[in-house]
């Protein structure tokens, strides 16, 4: 397989056009099954470079979902999957929910990761850039950071896919764009969220989002042999649904509010109509959103094309705006 196109210069952001349209009826999706349809079809070809779809499963490809069936279906820990400290983050989360929390309690917690320590020093040097102070311990970075930025900075660290040497085809094709695509929509999501939404909940919905698929792409490396493709139309809609039941399963697992673990589950829903929490919609958007934006920086979908958008409630403009915004090269 040719080598992941090198991404084209950010495009200049505009608005969204979405005139005239209205909020999508509570309870449902804000995007239209035709669009999903066309923007994963476009986003899925890009990522397995595989143009012709197919509606038959491979050898590979039943392997690879028979597998990632068995861990759905067993007691095997999700979180474990992650490679990251999977008794650690939540300890941490549970701890920087109290409003009393103990900033030196914290901070010999997060000593005992050097992931972490180095995520917490570097983000606490970026906020004192220009006055010329140092810091000069984890105590003093935690309190800095603050609260609200402690949360998001573990779990951004702890889901982060490793990418390394030894990392096989799919993960070091795809994790990176997957990755790419869960941060801007943790961060647009947590901005758009409106009344009845907890910003950190739409944040962590949105950094989780792809973690299930980042997993299985360890069970791709595994399973598939040399030369053998993988991509069918039927292989990625069964991979989306049980990627995001273990999606859900990770999120249970580690305490993260209901709501998030709902909002997981009801992405892999493929019925028209199907019911969606408020949470769930947010996240549906900002998936769409988060996809046509990639796409467009890929030259791949025209951003002036007015059927993207056609129909998106209002808040779409706020998603997409902020996803252009964190466009790096």
């Amino acid at each position: 397989m040719p080598a992941a196109p090198v991404p084209a210069p950010a495009p200049a952001a505009v608005p969204v056009p979405v005139p005239g349209s209205a909020p999508a009826r509570a309870g449902t999706a804000p995007v239209s099954f035709e669009q999903l349809e066309r923007i994963n079809g476009a986003w899925n070809a890009w990522l397995f470079d595989r143009a012709d779809g197919g509606l038959e499963l491979s050898g590979a490809e039943a392997r690879v979902l028979d597998a990632l069936a068995a861990i759905v279906a067993s007691q095997q820990s999700g979180a474990a999957l992650v490679r990251r400290m999977p008794g650690l983050v939540p300890q941490l989360l549970q701890s920087l929910r109290s409003e009393t929390f103990s900033g030196a309690a914290l901070s010999r917690t997060i000593a005992s990761d050097p992931v972490l320590v180095a995520a917490v020093v570097r983000l606490a040097n970026s906020c004192y850039q220009g006055n010329g102070q140092a810091i000069a311990s984890i105590e003093h970075a935690v309190i800095l950071i603050g609260q609200e930025g402690l949360r998001q900075l573990i779990t951004t660290v702890a889901f982060r896919p490793i990418i390394d040497m030894h990392s096989g085809f799919y993960t070091r094709r795809l994790a990176p764009h997957l990755w790419a695509h869960s941060e801007r929509c943790a961060l647009a999501a947590r901005q758009a969220a409106g009344a009845g939404i907890e910003p950190f909940d739409a944040f962590l919905a949105g950094l989780l989002q792809n973690v299930g698929l980042i997993v299985s792409l360890r069970v791709m490396d595994q399973t598939a042999q040399d030369g053998e493709r993988l991509g069918s139309d039927v292989f990625l809609a069964q991979l989306a649904r049980d990627t995001r039941r273990l999606c859900a399963s990770i999120a249970r697992e580690w305490n993260f509010p209901d709501t998030v673990a709902q909002a997981l589950l009801e992405q892999g829903e493929l019925r028209r109509g199907a019911p969606v929490s408020p949470l769930g919609r947010l996240l549906k958007l900002t998936d769409y959103l988060g996809k046509v934006r990639m796409l467009v920086e890929q030259g791949l979908v025209d951003e002036a094309d007015e059927a993207l958008f056609a129909g998106l409630p209002p808040e779409a403009a706020q998603c997409y705006d902020a996803l252009a915004a964190t466009y790096h090269d």
